[in-house]
């Protein structure tokens, strides 16, 4: 069998899903002729960071309803030597926040590439925030007392 396209793989949480995950699965796109994007469940984004806001089922929808992607998988696992394999991977892509774990690919010939994150906006981000401004909120309803119920 001779390949005529190049396939992309990209993969991510895609947790409240933002401008960054679109940027990133735009840039997938362009690198190829075939773009394969998985999302993590649920179980594996709890086996190394806190549970997703938005559960695998919302999040693997939004993420199909996306232009980019010609195919949009499941993914169970960290590590993606079976998936290069068994789907042809030429290229993956990932986030700069994982810089350097996914070299061992290239040794099947995958070319890699380390999405630019950098100080845009992020999952981990927006909870941050939205954790301090009702901090905030909470802080100020403290301070104001019941109304005498008679």
């Amino acid at each position: 069998m001779i390949k005529e396209q190049i396939i992309v793989y990209t993969s991510g949480t895609f947790d409240m899903f933002h401008r960054n995950h679109l940027k990133m699965l735009q840039y997938a796109r362009g690198l190829g002729d075939k773009l394969i994007v998985g999302v993590s469940t649920d179980e594996l984004v709890c086996s190394y960071k806190a549970p997703p806001i938005v559960p695998f089922e919302e999040r693997i929808a939004v993420v199909e309803a996306i232009k980019y992607p010609d195919v949009v998988i499941p993914q169970r696992s960290l590590d993606h030597e079976q998936i290069i394999k068994k789907l042809h991977i030429d290229v993956f892509v990932v986030g700069d926040d994982w810089t350097g774990k996914y070299d061992y690919l290239e040794e099947f010939g995958v070319k890699v590439f380390y999405f630019p994150y950098g100080a845009g906006v992020s999952s981990t981000k927006l909870k941050e925030k939205i954790y301090q401004n009702y901090m905030e909120i909470k802080k100020n309803a403290d301070k104001h007392g019941n109304p005498d119920i008679r």
